[in-house]
């Protein structure tokens, strides 16, 4: 254990076999919350550690230690040490310390408190099988620890491939407190050998986390709820080689909409896909801070620096939390709405937008002369926005010339035909004429006064305007719609939509009932 005045060191040490699950975003945010906020809270020195777990070689998926550092970043967390950065304690990477790990297991097999185990693969499914057929839980049966040491030399003179196994006490019990949960009570005869070291020389989980987190000072080991079966085996490896163990704090799970594991069948679940959906850190941060946490029963909008300032792991629940979409959705858009600049809103769409090919890159820059008729458009847009991917949809019709293909059945609104609709779009075009639509008011007090002249509800004249504009049925205001559009858009677009009718007239078109 730790005392109230000791520094606070954690980390979050991720494996690089694929993309970073949200549920490891929320261990890493908590480990980084802890340290960096309640411990310097508490006038205790916080450092927040990134360890890359990457011994097991038969998951590792190149590139992937690099996607996991970039989306971290993106979320907004900072680490003091680790692979990119250094630190007294490196090398953050474990494929670099083989070495240590092999090093630890020949100690503890010296101590007798390891041993070699010669089993073939082959040998260890038949032994699984024989248990499953008798209705016991499968499981190593200690072949190999007890062999005699003749027989050990023996095989490793035939150079043998073994792996190392750790000696688990037979009988009694292990005990630890989890800050979470109380303390946790195992019977060690329900406990295996488990391998520390691979016939690869690569080790296990269990031995490269704890040794390093011994070496690296680590004081608080967070970690997700499903290693709490193997947290017994971990505190009886601190014993055997006569380590204090942290203190341990394991997270509650995160469940699916509908119960049990979060996974692909359910929506998204790494962190790469939410950025790339247009999800907001800010907004993914303030989700995932309440799966498993709460600062009071009504708060729900918390800022990075709120959290920071309120998060105590003695409020995390051990209870699992549920994964809503639609209430990250919410979140989203609510930041969106209601929280984000728009310079930085507008900033942050141009990537999606560029990739749409409506504007380029360097649109986001406030400098640039688009960002300025851009910005006006998230302006009006934002409130419909859930998240950035949906900005090229939403704004196409202010960034492109000329508008997407629509039905010209879509001019005509109700209880008006073709012809009709076709004066009315011809007389608003002459309008045009007479007013700027950079001036709202003005705009609208023309176009009133044209649908009293034409003997016209003004929004059967407003709907063919916004549709002949737009290509909508649907948008904001029809005269701010038209001020940011610009005059000659407008003027143009209201000619196209003239044509389309008058290419129609033979034809009998009239708005759906």
């Amino acid at each position: 254990m730790t005392d109230s005045a000791s520094p606070v060191r954690v980390r979050f040490s991720p494996s690089p076999t694929g993309s970073l699950h949200v549920g490891g975003g929320r261990t890493a945010l908590f480990n980084w919350l802890f340290a960096h906020g309640q411990a310097k809270r508490e006038g205790r020195d916080g450092a927040f550690l990134l360890r890359i777990e990457d011994t097991d070689q038969k998951r590792f998926v190149p590139g992937a230690t690099e996607g996991i550092l970039d989306i971290l970043a993106w979320f907004g967390l900072t680490w003091d040490e680790g692979p990119d950065r250094g630190g007294p304690y490196g090398p953050y990477v474990q494929s670099e310390r083989t070495e240590i790990y092999r090093e630890h297991a020949e100690r503890l097999v010296a101590a007798n408190r390891a041993y070699r185990c010669f089993c073939p693969p082959e040998r260890l499914e038949r032994v699984r099988e024989a248990q499953r057929a008798r209705g016991e839980a499968p499981g190593y049966d200690r072949h190999c620890r007890e062999l005699a040491a003749a027989a050990v030399d023996a095989n490793l003179a035939a150079g043998m491939p073994h792996a190392v196994r750790f000696k688990m006490p037979l009988d009694g019990e292990t005990r630890f407190t989890d800050l979470i949960r109380g303390e946790i009570v195992y019977q060690n005869a329900n406990l295996e050998d488990l391998i520390l070291l691979k016939s690869d020389g690569y080790p296990t989980y269990h031995l490269a986390n704890v040794v390093d987190d011994h070496l690296m000072a680590i004081s608080h080991i967070m970690r997700g709820e499903e290693w709490i079966p193997t947290a017994p085996v971990h505190v009886r490896l601190y014993d055997a080689f006569g380590w204090a163990p942290p203190v341990f704090a394991h997270m509650p799970l995160i469940l699916a909409p509908t119960g049990g594991k979060l996974s692909k069948r359910h929506g998204s679940t790494a962190m790469e896909e939410f950025r790339d959906q247009g999800y907001l850190p800010e907004a993914l941060m303030n989700y995932l801070a309440l799966l498993g946490w709460s600062y009071d029963a009504t708060t729900e909008i918390f800022a990075r620096d709120d959290l920071l300032a309120k998060f105590a792991l003695e409020r995390v629940s051990p209870s699992p939390g549920t994964f809503n979409y639609d209430k990250l959705r919410w979140f989203n858009q609510h930041y969106i709405n209601h929280i984000l600049r728009l310079d930085d809103l507008t900033a942050r769409v141009v990537p999606f937008l560029a990739d749409a090919g409506l504007v380029t890159a360097g649109a986001g820059d406030p400098a640039h002369p688009a960002f300025a008729p851009l910005r006006s458009a998230v302006a009006l847009l934002k409130d419909r926005m859930t998240t950035l991917a949906e900005a090229p949809d939403l704004l196409s019709y202010f960034l492109r010339d000329e508008l997407d293909p629509y039905d010209p059945a879509l001019l005509i609104p109700k209880k008006m035909d073709l012809e009709e609709t076709l004066d009315a779009l011809v007389a608003a075009e002459r309008a045009l004429d007479d007013v700027d639509v950079s001036d709202e008011a003005a705009t609208e007090a023309r176009l009133r006064a044209l649908a009293e002249e034409l003997g016209l509800k003004a929004g059967q004249l407003f709907m063919p305007i916004r549709v002949a504009v737009t290509g909508r049925t649907q948008s904001p205001g029809l005269f701010e719609t038209m001020r940011v559009i610009g005059q000659e858009r407008c003027r143009a677009r209201l000619a196209v939509a003239i044509d389309l009718l008058r290419a129609h007239g033979d034809e009998t078109l009239t708005a759906d009932d």
